[in-house]
């Protein structure tokens, strides 16, 4: 079966054929490092995560970009704030992305370049697109694009040129010819960051940032490019309208976005202040449940976030680990169904919670199955499937025992809930307190007239 993304562009699934055979390019929009990274954040990056892991199980060749924008107003505004150099809050912020991501188990991108090392490839394409007359300077010292000079503008977010109003996500300028326009370079203001230009000193503009960076590490035409929902529109369309406009092709073949991650319906935001950083998760639950409830929904869909879903993700993941911790692995022999099951969901644009069935099915059959060989064979299955997905990396036993320790107290109070939870016939609860207890190496024995427990 042919692999199948949707892309945004056509707003339909397509068969992936890449530009050149057994290799991909991929630039997917990074962070904006003025601050940690919280679950949101995490939501995107693991889609596009997860898509280089499939593309390399295929025997792909992938050559991943991530940028990181490491000048930015909320940068600068961040960094007044802090009373702190600019250089010194972005470094603090990147090392600590990069952390959180590594211990989520984010596959490091072949290249992450920084918008500040690609100021003389900016300068470049802002001069290549005045000449062409698709951007101009103006008076106010700013230069911006002409966006009614690209016929296509509004391809991408499938809007009408001449229906879109400014409004507050387009900035508005009266040196503009055209409310429409968007800044490729800021004049220099007092106490801000600068480089010299042919248009005196200033700054990039956002988008400009993305497309140079896409350039210069992946050439004018690519495969993929990725990034939040909240990018499709402006920034993925300027980057449409100033890159072809300079390179006079196409900029990239498939475009792929991720879901919204919300709680209490809204999205997660640190404008909102409804957010929840990665570090703070990682103090209650090992990465690999954040990551399992990350994927448990398609990563185009909606996905909103409570401690609730979180315990539910830790349940699902400690019936995996229970499985493994009864049998062994040897990756020479697999069961050939279930990777055939998982490769045809994982086809159908990136369907994870049908991959995860697959693993689910493996964990059944491992449990009654009583011949050492085939448990052993579904064990490994398992394994290496879920490899792929970058879920049971680690040995049961450390994975039991993550998290902190409860007390004697603590263990008899959720043992008498649960009790509460079995009469009132709501196993589902019952179930739930047992895989967490499970989890943190609380094991459960149930006789006749009472329960008992242990520490693996």
């Amino acid at each position: 079966m042919t692999i199948k993304f949707y892309n945004s562009l056509t707003n339909q699934k397509e068969d992936f054929v890449p530009i050149r055979e057994g290799e991909v390019g991929m630039y997917v929009c990074g962070m904006t490092v003025y601050d940690n990274c919280h679950l949101g954040h995490a939501r995107a990056m693991m889609a596009f995560d997860i898509l280089a892991r499939y593309l390399r199980y295929q025997g792909y060749k992938v050559n991943f970009i991530r940028n990181i924008t490491d000048i930015d107003d909320k940068i600068i505004e961040r960094a007044h704030e802090n009373k702190e150099k600019i250089e010194d809050l972005t470094a603090r912020t990147i090392a600590s992305m990069q952390k959180d991501f590594l211990k989520l188990g984010l596959e490091p991108p072949n290249k992450e370049p920084r918008a500040t090392d690609h100021i003389e490839g900016m300068i470049k394409m802002i001069t290549d697109l005045i000449d062409k007359g698709n951007a101009y300077h103006s008076k106010s010292g700013d230069v911006f694009f002409s966006v009614r000079t690209f016929p296509e503008y509004g391809k991408l977010s499938n809007k009408n040129i001449d229906e879109l109003n400014p409004g507050s996500r387009i900035e508005e300028d009266e040196s503009k010819e055209d409310p429409l326009d968007f800044v490729l370079w800021k004049s220099a203001k007092t106490n801000e960051p600068s480089w010299e230009s042919p248009w005196g000193p200033g700054r990039p503009g956002w988008h400009i940032e993305c497309s140079v960076m896409s350039l210069e590490n992946l050439g004018e035409h690519f495969d993929i490019h990725g990034g939040g929902p909240d990018l499709l529109f402006p920034h993925h369309e300027n980057e449409i309208a100033q890159s072809e406009c300079a390179s006079n092709c196409k900029l990239a073949n498939y475009w792929m976005h991720s879901g919204l991650l919300k709680i209490n319906g809204e999205k997660m935001s640190k404008s909102l202040g409804n957010f929840a950083m990665l570090k703070d998760l990682f103090n209650s639950y090992h990465p690999e449940v954040i990551r399992y409830y990350l994927i448990s929904s398609h990563y185009r869909s909606a996905l909103n976030f409570d401690n609730a879903s979180l315990d539910q993700a830790r349940s699902a993941l400690t019936r995996l680990y229970q499985a493994l911790s009864i049998a062994s692995s040897d990756e020479s022999d697999l069961d050939g169904d279930s990777v055939k099951e998982f490769v045809d969901s994982m086809n159908d644009d990136l369907n994870t919670p049908e991959a995860l069935s697959t693993l689910f099915k493996l964990a059944k059959l491992i449990n009654s199955c009583k011949d050492i060989q085939d448990r052993t064979k579904y064990s490994s299955t398992m394994k290496k499937l879920g490899e792929v997905l970058g879920l049971l990396n680690d040995s049961p036993n450390v994975f039991f025992q993550y998290g902190a320790s409860l007390s004697d107290e603590e263990i008899e109070a959720q043992i008498k809930e649960r009790n509460i939870a079995r009469e009132a016939k709501d196993f589902k609860r019952a179930d739930q307190i047992r895989d967490d207890l499970a989890a943190k190496g609380i094991l459960l024995d149930d006789s006749s007239d009472r329960t008992t427990w242990k520490k693996s």
